[in-house]
């Protein structure tokens, strides 16, 4: 990777500067030139002349046209194809890692988590071209049988997130791809080689088909309605905010061409420490959970809401970790707390910790912020009707809630409007069993952080956390479409 402006960026000696479009790396369209930078130092990483509605549209018509052989394709050929490209992820593994740091902001600790959980869900997907399966069903019309086979979509559109580029957008790109959809990428701007560029260099040196998929970069406000209204994709897949989400939920489904949308949204995950928990293990959660990318995940640790009579030992502790969380460059190998990712996001966290301040709200741990690294804070004697307690914060920050009982705790839990992923610690299993099936969460963690993610096994939120279940059997359900065919014998 070179960070010269004069320069391209490259992956593995080849550039990934331009659009990746029906097989092609050529230029965007668009007059603007977006000027990808690292949100550490600022420097330059890449300079990409952007798509436009043209260049959607010829990614999605080569889609159309590619899709109907690739899935032709048997199941083992599509399945090694996958298992290539999680080779060469793994293979490059130190290369990835690098553009993660440089683009993303990610800190060494958190790119290498990414790298294994994108060649986790890619080998995962390999599986699925052989876990595909129809079902015959018995017919009330005497010498006809129901068939209903399992099919691809077709198309899927991708819109990815700039917090973990690769994963979030490998997550959705590996299953489509095994089970024999095309797939048009539309990556984060500011992560638009991590989230998109890099993995079409990844498919191609695997041996994907021309055409199968492309990557479009582009402004929202240009491109950003057409990619999800296009006629071609039969479904969109987003991860990224609930506002967001919501918008291209709306467009999806209200427009001229339905289709399916697939959203993982936001979070405001809460931390449950019962009176029989080990202090020990929920503090280390909890600095963890609030503190790794710098907050800066949907699953991340929002709350901490404690039962009374450990209420104080926990404050006592949790505050003493929180303070020695290294922060800082996130080249360094230690480090916990890198740069968020633009000004914008920056602006919106010293407005969370003004507004905790103004609403009473007693910033137990903070520090001067540099740059664009937010140092670790913590609030405490916050109530629930607290700005800081109620919306996803998307930072190193977190709320400490106190629960007057077990009961409360569970009403302090649910008193929000998402429910991605949620955790309890309790030294009583059983305990813990009860309280987790009452949180309202697409998932919950028994004496675990809330950032959690394995391939194999459903993800995703209620409420407005998002629609849909990725991985797994879930993914296989998500990027597939039943096609019912009644066959009957003539006698």
């Amino acid at each position: 990777m070179t960070t010269d402006l004069d320069s391209t960026a490259t992956f593995a000696g080849q550039p990934v500067s331009s659009q990746f479009i029906g097989g092609e790396w050529r230029e965007g369209r668009s007059e603007r030139v977006l000027t990808d930078t690292n949100p550490f130092d600022d420097s330059v990483v890449a300079t990409i002349r952007q798509a436009t509605v043209e260049d959607v549209d010829d990614a999605y018509t080569a889609a159309r046209e590619d899709q109907k052989n690739w899935a032709a394709t048997g199941p083992a050929d599509r399945a090694a194809i996958l298992r290539r490209a999680a080779q060469i992820l793994d293979e490059r593994r130190s290369e990835i890692a690098d553009w993660l740091v440089a683009e993303s902001g990610s800190t060494r600790i958190k790119a290498d988590i990414e790298v294994s959980l994108a060649i986790g869900i890619t080998l995962e997907a390999a599986s699925f071209p052989a876990r595909v399966h129809g079902r015959i069903f018995d017919s009330n019309t005497p010498n006809r049988e129901m068939r209903v086979y399992k099919k691809p979509i077709g198309v899927v559109g991708v819109i990815s997130p700039w917090n973990f580029p690769l994963h979030l957008s490998q997550r959705s790109v590996a299953p489509a791809l095994a089970l024999g959809n095309a797939v048009v990428i539309k990556p984060a701007s500011d992560t638009p080689v991590t989230g998109g560029l890099l993995i079409a260099r990844i498919f191609e040196e695997a041996g994907l088909p021309a055409g199968v998929l492309s990557v479009v970069v582009g402004a929202g406000s240009e491109i950003g309605d057409s990619f999800v209204e296009h006629p071609v994709p039969r479904l969109i897949s987003f991860t990224g905010s609930t506002p967001v989400g919501k918008q291209v939920g709306s467009v999806a489904t209200s427009g001229k061409h339905l289709k399916k949308v697939a959203l993982e949204l936001g979070g405001n995950a809460p931390l449950v420490v019962l009176d029989d928990a080990n202090l020990d293990a929920a503090v280390d959660a909890a600095v963890t959970g609030s503190f790794l990318h710098s907050g800066q995940i949907c699953m991340a640790v929002n709350r901490v809401i404690v039962q009374a009579p450990v209420y104080d030992e926990f404050v006592e502790r949790f505050t003493a970790a929180a303070q020695s969380v290294p922060h800082g460059d996130p080249a360094a190998e230690d480090t916990l707390i890198g740069p968020v990712v633009n000004d914008s996001q920056l602006k919106g966290l010293q407005d969370k910790i003004d507004q905790a301040r103004q609403d009473g709200a007693r910033v137990a741990v903070g520090g001067e912020i540099t740059g664009r690294v937010v140092p670790p804070h913590v609030f405490v004697d916050v109530t629930p009707g607290m700005e800081i307690a109620r919306e996803e914060i998307f930072g190193p920050m977190v709320a400490v809630l106190r629960a007057d009982d077990e009961a409360h705790a569970l009403e302090l839990a649910n008193d929000h409007e998402f429910g991605l992923s949620s955790a309890v610690f309790t030294q009583n299993i059983d305990r813990g069993l009860q309280f987790a099936q009452q949180v309202e969460s697409g998932m919950t963690f028994i004496n675990e952080m809330t950032v959690q993610d394995e391939a194999h096994v459903a993800f995703g939120g209620e409420r407005n956390s998002g629609l849909g279940r990725f991985n797994g059997e879930w993914a296989i359900e998500e990027f597939t479409t039943d096609h019912t065919i009644g066959v009957t014998r003539l006698v």
